[in-house]
């Protein structure tokens, strides 16, 4: 049987020669197609365009398939209004960019509704999977059994138990897995984790991460119609329940009720939350307690998920956590010698001389990326472990995952990190355990 490329690599291991990015060989080169890694996306709406397209413009990558369960769309926009998703809207980018980039090798990119059919190439190094939630861990395992590389959007998985199988299976077949928890791979993240890392605000006591507000209202036209020709609804579906279709509950506004998503919380949870994790040292940890406060819900039946809500977790150390829209967006840790907020774009410290050009916080440093999708293609080609790895993204929202339960049954919940179970409480572990997949869907 012919050797592929991937088992290639992983035989030769450590020893693997140094790659050079397009960067450094400048926007003309172009690597051979025999050194060029083969990638598959699946789910084309808005942010599997934007990873798509990241991808694209790494001269040593090569898009040769897309799958979506819908031909064309534009997103929540009524009518042909926006920019076109879907994956003959892809098909399309595609074909221009290597048309336009006078592409010789490029063969063209195949188009897929059925994730399996893609998954099952031999000549596809690695996959993106950009779907909604609640088809993240089938896709991601699909893939992963098939002997691919994942680079998966966040939150990693829609249930507790999906997360678990998923970093599991990583560890077991030895992939490069990257989250898509972009902000590890910004600049003032890194820097705000290294000032905490390195104790300049002492023993920290609370962090406060600040996510946004649910939707009160229908992000869209709320009337329940037949889905569009364009779109297989039952198989958007999957294992979700069969909802009634309506446009303020499908393309991207699907995150708002827990049928697909998990709301504002786990739609953001895996970036601020997952930033905290890193400054705490809690990558593969997690909390000691979990309980939720002031949680209102929308006026709408449209989403189930909360509008208002907060999430107070204890970490080991006595560090009090505060998860939620009570905050203000983004993370901050507060020590007993001053903190450190960080947001997109944004980094304040009680201290300003910590943030001037210079600085050097002390001899810890984190991992350091400069470009989250780079990091994952370079993995791919070296087996080093991405920056936000399958496991980190789990563990970053499991307070969510507990938030839930929590508020569901209405009391707080005991952790035990090491072992990801709930302490002295068999309802909330068999809850936090379901998976109510719809028929005939199920975890591999």
């Amino acid at each position: 049987m012919m050797k592929t490329r991937r088992d290639f690599l992983k035989t030769v291991g450590a020893s693997a020669p140094a790659i050079v990015s397009a960067s450094v060989l400048g926007t003309s080169a172009r690597a051979a197609a025999s050194e060029r890694t083969t990638f598959g996306v699946i789910g084309v709406g808005g942010r599997g365009f934007a990873d798509m397209e990241a991808f694209l413009k790494m001269s040593d990558t090569q898009v040769v398939a897309v799958c979506d369960v819908d031909t064309l769309h534009y997103g929540k926009n009524a009518g042909r209004q926006g920019r076109a998703w879907g994956r003959d809207a892809a098909k399309l980018t595609v074909d221009m960019h290597y048309e336009k980039a006078g592409d010789k090798s490029y063969k063209g990119c195949d188009t897929y509704s059925d994730y399996r059919e893609l998954c099952a190439r031999d000549d596809i190094d690695a996959i993106v999977v950009a779907t909604p939630d609640h088809w993240h861990a089938l896709a991601t395992l699909e893939a992963l059994g098939k002997g691919k590389d994942v680079y998966c959007e966040k939150p990693v998985t829609h249930f507790f138990a999906e997360g678990q199988a998923v970093y599991r299976e990583v560890a077991k077949r030895e992939a490069i897995f990257q989250v898509g928890s972009q902000q590890r791979s910004s600049a003032n993240f890194h820097q705000g984790v290294e000032l905490v890392i390195n104790g300049l605000i002492g023993k920290i006591k609370e962090v406060k991460v600040g996510l946004p507000k649910g939707h009160n209202e229908p992000d869209g036209d709320p009337a329940i119609t037949d889905p569009p020709e364009h779109l297989d609804y039952d198989f958007w579906t999957g294992p979700s329940p069969m909802l009634p279709y309506t446009r303020a509950r499908n393309h991207w506004s699907w995150r708002w009720h827990r049928a697909y998503g998990g709301g504002q919380l786990m739609d953001w949870i895996g970036h601020h939350n997952d930033i905290n994790h890193w400054g705490l040292g809690m990558d593969k940890s997690g909390p000691i307690s979990v309980e939720t406060t002031g949680w209102s819900w929308p006026e709408t039946d449209v989403y189930n998920s909360p509008v208002d809500y907060e999430v107070l977790a204890e970490y080991a150390g006595g560090i009090q956590v505060s998860i939620g829209s009570v905050n203000p967006m983004g993370t901050k840790w507060i020590g007993e010698n001053g903190w450190v907020y960080v947001n997109r774009g944004k980094i304040e410290a009680s201290n300003p001389a910590w943030l001037e050009k210079g600085f050097k916080a002390g001899d810890k440093t984190a991992y350091q990326s400069t470009d989250h999708h780079r990091n994952f293609l370079d993995g791919v080609k070296t087996r080093k472990e991405c920056i936000c790895p399958a496991e980190t993204g789990h563990r970053s929202i499991t307070p969510g995952h507990l938030a839930y339960v929590s508020n569901d049954l209405g009391r707080k919940l005991k952790w035990d990190a090491a072992k990801e179970e709930i302490i002295g409480d068999a309802e909330a572990q068999e809850k936090l355990m379901s998976l109510p997949y719809r028929a005939p869907w199920k975890l591999a």
